[in-house]
Parts: structure tokens; C-alpha cells; sequence
């Protein structure tokens, strides 16, 4: 037990450069608080019980802002950053070293029953507002931008932006450091819009299409004379 909270404080001095002392980050970080008080939940609801996980489940919402369903899996290295706000749902399964920020949703579309909650791989972020609704894979090492609503299966090393979420390839980008703790890609501000370049991409094709056609007017004037 106490390897594994020492290791729930290393995480956050690992990806929150605010964090001064562990006294400070035992008193006062939420996101840690709610992944101790989620694991004792979800030891009872494996076992069985119903009401008191979900009791447990209850007080952690009121004390840290984070609503997690004791019957989701999480494994190891997650760090819920200022934690107001997340939403976890029961059938979720949360991969090794992710980091979620305040206002994330992992929950599902429907009432239906079965599997209905998204599994996120190892590595990912996702970022402050993002929601990821419904049952499928969000890749490794992949990226979910600030905002975006995410809907259908995101592939491993990729980013997503917008509402719905679209996939921009990372190609050419160097990853870097190690695909592990140390080398989690935090830099979830610097994403492109794919709008934009949607927009950019039309206006070089109306150019080139300006340009075709005066080329053609210019021939039929040439016929004409």
C-alpha cells in the first residue's frame, strides 16, 4: 500500500511543476484523494458490494469534484490535474500513465447495456472539456485536444481536435523521450485545427481553379480574334 501511494505522489511531481512538497500534495490535491478513495470503492464493488461503493463514489464527487464509478478499471500512474469536473463511468477502462484534466467526460452514449464506456490506452492525455462518449480504443501515446467530442476509435501516436473530433496524424514528429512515465507528451496546447486547414486547403483549390479558368478565357479569345 505504501509503494503505491508513494508512487501516486511521484506521479504528480512528475507532471505538475506546482507541486512544492508531498506534504502539499497530500493536503491538497483532489485528483490524488480521488483515486485513493475510487480504489477502496472499487475493492468492495468487486467483492460484491453495491450500496457502499457507491456511497463511497458519492462522497468522493462532493469532496474532490470527480464522479468515478467504482466499477471502472484503472491502471497504474493515472494524474487527474485540478480534478473539478471528471466524469468516469462503470464500464471504462483507463490503460497505465494517463493524465486527465479538469472537465473530461469518459462516458457513454445511450442506455444501452454491456460494454458502453471508452478504453483508454497508455500515454494519453486528455485534455481540459474533452469528452470521449461511447464504447471504443483511444490509442497509446495519442492526444485528446482542449474541448473536443470525441465519438469513434482514435488510432495509437495520433491527436484529436474539434466537435466531432477528427484525427491529425502525427507524421514527421519526433516523440519524445520514452514511451513511459517519463516520456508522457504533455504539450496538449499546441494542436492544429483541422477547420482552418480545411479552409486553407479550398482557397488553394479556388486560386488554382481561377487561375484554369483565366488560362481557358484567354485561349478562347485567342480562337475568336
Amino acid at each position: 500500500m505504501f509503494t503505491r501511494i508513494k508512487k501516486d505522489i511521484s506521479v504528480v511531481f512528475d507532471r505538475d511543476p506546482a507541486a512544492k512538497s508531498v506534504l502539499e500534495v497530500l493536503l491538497c490535491y483532489p485528483g490524488l484523494h480521488a483515486i485513493w478513495l475510487y480504489r477502496i470503492s472499487n475493492y468492495l464493488f468487486k467483492r460484491g458490494w453495491v450500496l457502499l461503493p457507491r456511497m463511497i463514489c458519492y462522497f468522493n464527487r462532493l469532496l474532490t469534484g470527480v464522479d468515478v464509478h467504482p466499477g471502472a478499471t484503472i491502471g497504474e500512474g493515472l494524474f487527474i490535474d485540478h480534478a473539478t469536473g471528471v466524469v468516469i463511468g462503470e464500464t471504462c477502462i483507463i490503460g497505465n500513465n494517463v493524465t486527465l484534466y479538469q472537465g473530461v467526460t469518459l462516458g457513454g452514449t445511450g442506455k444501452e447495456k454491456g460494454k458502453r464506456h471508452p478504453t483508454i490506452g497508455n500515454n494519453v492525455v486528455v485534455a481540459s472539456g474533452a469528452k470521449v462518449l461511447g464504447s471504443f480504443n483511444v490509442g497509446d501515446n495519442s492526444k485528446i485536444g482542449a474541448g473536443s467530442v470525441v465519438l469513434r476509435e482514435v488510432p495509437p501516436n495520433s491527436t484529436v481536435v474539434g466537435i466531432p473530433g477528427r484525427v491529425v496524424w502525427h507524421d514527421g514528429v519526433k516523440i519524445k523521450g520514452r514511451p513511459d512515465l517519463d516520456g508522457i507528451d504533455l504539450e496538449h496546447d499546441d494542436l492544429p485545427d483541422p477547420v482552418v486547414e480545411m479552409m486553407n486547403c479550398m482557397q488553394r483549390n479556388i486560386m488554382r481553379m481561377e487561375a484554369r479558368i483565366g488560362h481557358l478565357e484567354k485561349e478562347l479569345k485567342k480562337h475568336e480574334s
